[in-house]
């Protein structure tokens, strides 16, 4: 098994974490966004998308990293990431989504003016700035107050719920983003802290 994957990429970080957490035996192939391999034509037939991460396990591709993250967990014995009972594994797989969808996109939206942007010598748009620290703003207000006398997000244990969640959170410096500043979100800060604490998280960062 392969995982295609770049340390920078907060999508592949959620995933490496995962593997990590799972004890997945798995061969870390590093992609180079800066030279732009995920954009050749080698790479493409993996992951037609030009992105990572991306599994190759045995010649059957998977790409999505919430979608790699909930294979890989179904596919190891007495894992503690991803519940069995229905509405248990509905509350993780909820944050997922919800990642996917709201999370991972709004800071995005301040990665790019403010990183990648910056990293390309381009401009930034004040009007996306404003919205993407709206966005974020939003959003982490909901977090706040989902983990309001929790240590985690979905059970009362580390699951992929709060492994997906955290991960656009590596641009928590880069991109300048609007949440713990001046001792704002103590909740998800704790929460942070505890996540950015796992040996796994720290192994994936380094």
């Amino acid at each position: 098994m392969r995982l295609f994957h770049h340390p920078l990429s907060a999508n592949a970080r959620r995933v490496v974490v995962t593997t990590k957490e799972l004890g997945t035996n798995v061969e870390y192939v590093l992609v180079d966004l800066a030279k732009g391999e995920q954009k050749k034509p080698e790479y493409l037939k993996l992951n037609p998308n030009g992105r990572v991460p991306t599994l190759d396990d045995g010649g059957w591709i998977l790409w999505e990293s919430n979608a790699i993250m909930l294979y890989l967990a179904d596919r190891t014995p007495k894992q503690t990431l991803l519940p069995s009972e229905s509405r248990a594994r509905a509350d993780v797989t909820r944050w997922m989504f919800w990642t996917a969808h709201h999370w991972g996109p709004a800071v995005g939206v301040l990665n790019f003016e403010r990183m990648i942007k910056k990293f390309r010598g381009l401009e930034q748009d004040a009007k996306e700035i404003e919205r993407g620290e709206a966005l974020v703003t939003d959003l982490a207000r909901v977090l706040e107050q989902s983990l309001e006398g929790k240590e985690w997000l979905a059970q009362d244990r580390l699951t992929l719920a709060d492994i997906s969640v955290a991960a656009p959170l590596i641009a928590l410096e880069t991109a300048q983003l609007p949440v713990m500043r001046n001792g704002a979100h103590p909740n998800l800060r704790a929460w942070f802290q505890r996540v950015s604490d796992l040996p796994s998280w720290r192994a994936a960062a380094a």
